[in-house]
């Protein structure tokens, strides 16, 4: 298949996992440049990872070799970049979250359809193996029917003041239902189906945080917290399944868990966050077993998404990692705010489809046969 050049907008450090995937496992990628404000960033990057140019956003954007344009900004600026990327003729495809509120996911999702332009977000760990193999177990009836499900993501945030960019991890974006939650909110999309309705609240035990590490360079500053750091959710699926969310970063360590619940059996899923982990099965007979993955993509694989739209803009099918799978998510996750703000159920108007599985048996960094 003709590789498929893109471009990389955002540096930091996420983008080297995502560089090193598409320069090495993915052969329908070519990364073609790469751009950052401080272009110090951009050019360790493509040094680091052999990418042919560094250069401004601009000069990236006006090059019309490049297809599809990565976005790794930070997430208030996510819709700006996205849409400076469609207005540039070029199909985008975005970190998440994918947006902050309905209108911008909106905005960019009818500026692509004018275009003729696809949108792709992050996340893309449900097309993992640990997920992969989970929806095989479920769609083959392992379990029985599918009625509920329990996630759970606690986490400490970023409170020994050792990271850069403390202030901003503070505020709605880096929260744990827009940073967080979107894995396990699209896992239970992927495994269950679209959301109907979701109830929800959310808390904040702080308002500040007063750095105390002594080795914090911020030590003795106080910050203030902008975004709740907890909350908890119940989601009800079209399928008829209810599922319960509880996300925090006011604790500490990292505490991740999915279980879905069905007639015959228990799934107990790897951590969302990941493509691999350990997959346990409770059937009805009490035995429990673990089971090996069916599908590829256990290492951390971050950027099959992107390839996946790569595979699907060649042959005319639809991606699975879509901007109406991210919309979906993140009306779900505003209907959570939403719901603890008004105190009722919230539907989830924004649609999707449950994204098709991959197939099984594809070779390595392959996403069609």
């Amino acid at each position: 298949m003709e590789k498929t050049k893109i471009g990389f907008i955002g540096c930091g450090a996420i983008s080297a996992i995502y560089l090193n995937n598409c320069t090495k496992m993915f052969g329908v990628l070519e990364v073609a440049a790469v751009a950052d404000l401080v272009p110090e960033l951009a050019r360790r990057r493509a040094d680091e990872f052999g990418v042919p140019k560094a250069c401004s956003v601009e000069e990236l954007l006006a090059d019309p070799s490049i297809e599809i344009v990565v976005n790794l900004t930070a997430p208030h600026a996510h819709t700006a970049v996205n849409l400076q990327i469609l207005e540039a003729g070029k199909h985008v495809y975005a970190e998440k979250p994918f947006a902050l509120n309905r209108e911008d996911a909106d905005l960019v999702l009818s500026t692509a359809v004018a275009k003729g332009l696809r949108v792709g977000s992050a996340p893309d760990t449900f097309l993992g193996a640990g997920l992969q193999t989970c929806r095989k177990l479920i769609d083959e009836g392992w379990i029985g029917t599918p009625y509920a499900a329990s996630g759970q993501i606690l986490m400490g945030n970023v409170f020994d003041g050792m990271h850069p960019n403390l202030p901003n991890l503070l505020k709605l974006g880096w929260d744990p239902l827009f940073d967080m939650a979107p894995y396990y909110i699209t896992a239970m999309i992927h495994l269950l189906g679209p959301v109907r309705k979701v109830s929800g609240s959310v808390g904040q035990v702080n308002r500040s945080l007063t750095v105390a590490n002594p080795h914090s360079p911020r030590f003795g500053e106080t910050v203030p917290i902008e975004a709740p750091m907890h909350a908890s959710a119940t989601l009800d699926f079209e399928s008829g399944a209810i599922a319960t969310l509880q996300a925090g970063k006011e604790s500490f360590g990292y505490s991740p868990r999915l279980e879905i619940y069905g007639t015959e059996g228990i799934l107990y899923v790897p951590d969302p966050n990941n493509f691999d982990g350990p997959i346990r099965l409770l059937q009805s007979n009490g035995q429990t077993s673990e089971l090996p993955f069916s599908h590829g993509f256990a290492d951390n694989s971050r950027g099959v998404g992107l390839a996946d739209m790569a595979y699907a803009i060649r042959s005319g099918r639809p991606h699975r990692a879509s901007g109406r799978l991210a919309r979906h998510a993140l009306d779900v996750t505003l209907g959570i705010f939403d719901s603890s703000r008004e105190e009722r159920h919230v539907a989830v108007e924004a649609k999707c489809e449950q994204p098709e599985p991959l197939p099984l048996g594809l070779k390595y960094g392959a996403l069609d046969r």
